[in-house]
């Protein structure tokens, strides 16, 4: 299984304890996420896991959907689309993989404005219940 089949498995699987586990294996110890939202990378992959299960708690669904994919040797691009609250969200995955299939870098870029300013404080609820 490749790391891009890891990531698909995780936003596919339906129990959270099993889906945590494999998140955190999927995940290089130094892997960086890049918000749409937040200026500075998080760092490492105890803050990144927090941001992509927060992530895939708060657009995943049955609304949510990989709708184009574009690899290279060590990445992915993934557009997805979702419908939150009446708001059409749509944007992209840009996954760069290690040589085990482990996520060094994760950066999230999502359209219209007013689904980013959404994003916003629905990802700060999310990660706040977290903590």
């Amino acid at each position: 299984m490749t790391g891009l089949d890891s990531w698909y498995a995780f936003m596919k699987s339906q129990d959270r304890a099993e889906a945590g586990k494999a998140l955190w294996d999927l995940l290089h110890p130094d892997a960086v996420f890049e918000s749409p939202v937040v200026h500075s990378p998080q760092r490492g992959r105890d803050i990144t896991s927090k941001y992509l299960a927060s992530a895939e708690k708060v657009l995943g669904g049955p609304g949510f959907s990989y709708v184009g994919e574009w690899t290279s040797a060590n990445g992915a691009v993934l557009e997805f689309k979702t419908m939150i609250d009446g708001i059409e969200i749509n944007g992209v995955d840009i996954i760069t993989f290690d040589a085990e299939g482990r996520i060094t870098n994760f950066k999230v870029m999502v359209r219209p404005l007013k689904a980013i300013n959404m994003l916003h404080r629905l990802m700060a609820e999310q990660l706040a219940a977290q903590s």
